[in-house]
């Protein structure tokens, strides 16, 4: 995807997550893009992420470690495609560090991500995409609670940016 294209969301494929936030797109940039950030904000509660790494470059690797309530780990890695400060973040799973292929999800899922930051009065509109190469793995990703999720982990984001900023 070239750094200057926004790819079209299909209703078939993608799961979109879109909200007016009461933060500057710097902030949220910032939280998005910083590790001891994402620790604090990027799984909702009651799971935790407890490891973070970023390597902030098209082909640089996105990692982190997931915790659930029951002590099960969750490592993810991915690979950013975009990368335009505060303004738009894309990674996807489906690959590794300087765009290798990757061996695959430990929960099967394989998405693209794109997070697009447009500042809009006080605030920023914030629109997550999740791309899936099938309908299928859409659905498995809606069950799975995405609405929910990035929306309680956008809250939880909202609410350590604001505590930054105050």
């Amino acid at each position: 995807m070239p750094a200057d294209t926004t790819a079209p969301d299909s209703e078939q494929l993608d799961l979109v997550f879109e909200r007016l936030v009461a933060l500057p797109p710097e902030a949220i940039w910032r939280a998005w893009t910083t590790p001891t950030l994402i620790t604090q904000w990027f799984t909702p509660a009651p799971w935790e992420t407890i490891a973070c790494e970023i390597d902030l470059r098209p082909g640089g690797r996105f990692y982190s470690v997931m915790r659930s309530p029951e002590g099960q780990t969750f490592p993810n890695e991915g690979c950013y495609l975009v990368v335009e400060p505060s303004k738009r973040l894309v990674w996807t799973n489906a690959l590794g560090p300087d765009f290798r292929p990757a061996t695959g999800s430990p929960d099967g899922l394989i998405i693209t991500v794109e997070i697009t930051l447009t500042a809009e009065g006080n605030g920023t509109r914030y629109h997550a995409v999740a791309r899936h190469a099938t309908e299928a793995a859409r659905q498995a990703h809606a069950a799975m609670g995405f609405q929910e999720g990035w929306g309680k982990a956008l809250d939880q984001l909202i609410a350590l940016m604001t505590r930054q900023q105050g």
